[in-house]
């Protein structure tokens, strides 16, 4: 029986600062427009937290029982490592996604948008069909792309709207550059397995684009929102600078990957990526609310 410690790590915590990224980033740009809501702001984070949690669950089962995990480098995986049944990972995973689902449909009633429904369904399908499934998406090279559009866009906007019930163009522009660096973190976890998911069938981005193409990528998510910050003064104010002290992070989590680090040498970049996209987010939620 798996302890409660072995639970915590298949839940991979050191995941969830990007799932607190763009609900913080989302609640500065809410309190730029004027429309700042501390219940619906939490609402919103317990939306993201959970799905995040769910999602690594859901993955652990996936990957588990395709054999995709038998050999990995990385974080203690329930199932690839035998210690958990399938099933209790799955029920884990669907668990979370159903406390996601109540706290998202509160915040449906609160803003009476309906439509949000839909919303919060597709982020739900994403989340379980990224490993999931006889067709599972992130074996085809199209995980990053789901992560910057539901953990980044749909995550900033979403946030920014169940408050203000507009989007901002402050919004939109910080929606980007949250995505970007949680977008990069889902590279460069995908770098350091390519060889294993090379050989097990995973066909992800890294997988197609190759080694140095992938690192490139990485390096361009990393930069992308300090070069948005500019756009961010002009539209919201010069407070949203504080966001550029972020950089030093940043640069430092990527030099390892342009140098071509491998395998456990890239988990500091893992953790650096994630901290970078947390750092970047809380300095510009504070310069949006400042503004």
């Amino acid at each position: 029986m798996a302890t409660i410690t072995q639970w915590t790590q298949g839940a991979r915590p050191r995941t969830l600062p990007v799932a607190f990224a763009p609900v913080l980033a989302g609640n500065g740009a809410a309190a730029a427009a004027g429309s700042a809501h501390l219940g619906r702001g939490v609402l919103a984070l317990v939306v993201a937290v959970a799905l995040q949690i769910g999602v690594n669950f859901a993955n652990d089962y996936s990957d588990g029982v395709r054999g995709t995990d038998d050999d990995r480098v990385g974080p203690f995986r329930l199932v690839g490592s035998g210690t958990v049944r399938p099933s209790a990972v799955k029920t884990a995973a669907w668990l979370c996604f159903a406390v996601a689902a109540v706290a998202g449909l509160v915040l449906v009633v609160l803003t009476r948008q309906w439509w949000l429904l839909a919303v919060g369904m597709a982020a739900i399908a994403a989340a379980w069909y990224y490993t999931g499934g006889t067709r599972p998406y992130g074996y085809r090279a199209l995980g990053e792309v789901s992560v910057f559009v539901f953990f980044g866009l749909v995550a900033v906007l979403g946030t920014v709207y169940v408050q203000a019930e507009e989007i901002t163009a402050a919004a939109a522009v910080t929606a980007v550059a949250v995505g970007a660096p949680i977008c990069a973190l889902l590279v460069v976890n995908n770098i350091r397995d390519a060889p294993k998911d090379a050989e097990a069938g995973k066909r992800t981005l890294a997988v197609v684009m190759g080694d140095q193409n992938s690192r490139r990528l990485y390096a361009a998510l990393m930069v992308l929102p300090l070069a948005l910050v500019p756009a961010l003064i002009v539209i919201a104010g010069g407070w949203t600078a504080l966001a550029l002290l972020a950089g030093p992070l940043m640069a430092r989590t990527t030099a390892p990957v342009l140098k071509g680090e491998t395998g456990v040498a890239l988990i500091p970049a893992l953790q650096g990526t994630s901290m970078s996209a947390l750092l970047f987010a809380v300095l510009l939620a504070a310069g949006l609310g400042l503004s």
